[in-house]
């Protein structure tokens, strides 16, 4: 479900109360564990946590470089972690931490999807997002860009 939403407030107000809630929660805990230099947007139709284009403005669509994500689906609700998606070794160790919760797990290649806040594991979800510091999140891009061009 795309919103429309220009806001991260407007965002916000449009969910039904417990999705709120929820999210509300969740982007606490993202903020609070964010690192400086990622910016909070709405971008793609839900909130993201990007890398402002004045820091990296030479991304393959012109659009801020998103490093994390929040969303409210039709069916459920996600928090979208590039980090996990881009490197094996740290979706193998998120994998497996997320297991030892004894939550159920249920993800895609970097979308956690959760239908209510205690299908999460919040601090797990805090500390994923305070691992990676803004330079070594654009480095890495930068290497992956370099690496997907010379394979071609």
């Amino acid at each position: 479900m795309r919103s429309d939403a220009t806001t991260v407030e407007e965002y916000l107000a449009s969910l039904p109360p417990e999705r709120r809630v929820a999210l509300e929660t969740v982007r606490a805990e993202i903020l609070a564990n964010l690192p400086d230099g990622y910016e909070e947007a709405m971008n793609w139709g839900m909130i993201t946590y990007q890398v402002p284009l004045d820091r990296f403005p030479d991304t393959y669509n012109r659009q801020p470089l998103m490093y994390a994500g929040l969303a409210s689906q039709k069916n459920h609700m996600a928090v979208y972690l590039t980090a996990v998606y881009a490197d094996e070794e740290t979706r193998d160790q998120f994998e497996a931490a997320y297991r030892k919760t004894g939550k159920r797990m249920d993800m895609g290649k970097s979308c956690v999807r959760f239908k209510k806040l205690d299908d999460l594991p919040l601090e797990l979800i805090g500390k994923t997002i305070a691992d990676v510091e803004v330079d070594i999140f654009v480095t890495e891009t930068e290497a992956a860009r370099q690496a997907y061009k010379k394979r071609k």
